[in-house]
């Protein structure tokens, strides 16, 4: 895990996570990234998730 993020570990802001992703790998633009996180923090968009989300990641309702 290149950045640290581990399970034991303190939850990083989004920002500094989507800023990260962007310097290092992929370089076109924060919106795909941030949205891909948010998914993956979604319980009803995977069936498994894969990133354990810390606030407000939306709902299954949209609202």
């Amino acid at each position: 895990n290149v950045l640290g993020n581990d399970w034991n570990k303190a939850y990083k802001k989004s920002a500094r996570v989507v800023g990260d992703v962007i310097g290092k790998y992929h370089p076109h633009g924060d919106s795909a990234v941030y949205d891909t996180i948010v998914r993956m923090a979604q319980p009803f968009s995977l069936r498994y998730m894969l990133v354990d989300g810390q606030g407000n990641f939306g709902s299954i309702d949209g609202d």
